[in-house]
C-alpha cells in the first residue's frame, strides 16, 4: 500500500464515521430531532428501560450531554425517567408510547436510507462493498492486536454487535 492509499483509506473511513456517528453533535438535525436525540431513541428501542449509566455508556456521551438530551425528549413526551425499584440511587429511562412510535419511524427512515444506498450500488456492487468492509474490519482487528491487544474486541462489544444486528468479523 502506498502512502496515498493509506491517506485515502483514513479519509474514507473518517467520512463514513462522520456520516454514521454524529451522536455527539446536538446541532445536526435529522428526522425532526437532533441526531443525538435520535440515537437515544434508537438505543432505547426494543427494551423496557435501562439505567442512565448504561444508556450513557451505550451512546458514548457524557452525563451532562445525556441529561440535556433526556430533558428535551421528556419535554416532547418521548421518554420517561423513574427511580430504579431495585436501587433507589439509580434512575431508569424508557420510551413512552409516543417514543416507541418515534423510534419506529426513525428505524423505517434508516431502512429507507440504507435501501437507497444499496440500490445505488447495485446487487453486485453491494456485495463487493460489504465483503470489502468485512475484510477491512478483519484487517483492523489483526493490526490492532499488534499495538493494542484486546482493544478491537472491546470496541466491538457494543450492543449492536453483540445482539445479532451485526456480526463480529473473524
Amino acid at each position: 500500500m502506498t502512502t496515498s492509499d493509506g491517506t485515502r483509506l483514513v479519509a474514507t473511513i473518517q467520512a463514513l464515521v462522520r456520516r454514521f456517528s454524529l451522536v455527539e453533535r446536538a446541532d445536526i438535525a435529522c428526522c425532526g430531532m437532533t441526531v443525538a436525540q435520535a440515537a437515544t431513541l434508537e438505543a432505547l428501542a426494543g427494551g423496557e428501560g435501562i439505567r442512565l449509566g448504561v444508556l450513557r455508556r451505550r451512546l458514548g456521551i457524557t452525563p451532562s450531554t445525556l441529561t440535556r438530551n433526556l430533558q428535551r425528549l421528556r419535554a416532547r413526551g418521548l421518554v420517561s425517567v423513574a427511580g430504579d425499584a431495585s436501587d433507589r440511587r439509580a434512575s431508569v429511562v424508557a420510551l413512552t408510547e409516543l417514543g416507541r412510535s418515534a423510534a419506529a419511524d426513525l428505524a423505517r427512515q434508516e431502512e429507507g436510507f440504507t435501501a437507497s444506498v444499496v440500490a445505488a450500488l447495485g446487487p453486485s456492487g453491494a456485495g463487493e462493498v460489504l465483503a470489502a468492509l468485512e475484510r477491512l474490519l478483519a484487517a483492523i482487528r489483526t493490526a490492532s492486536q499488534g499495538c493494542c491487544p484486546g482493544a478491537f474486541d472491546h470496541l466491538m462489544s457494543s450492543p449492536e454487535w453483540t445482539q445479532g444486528t451485526r456480526e463480529t468479523p473473524p
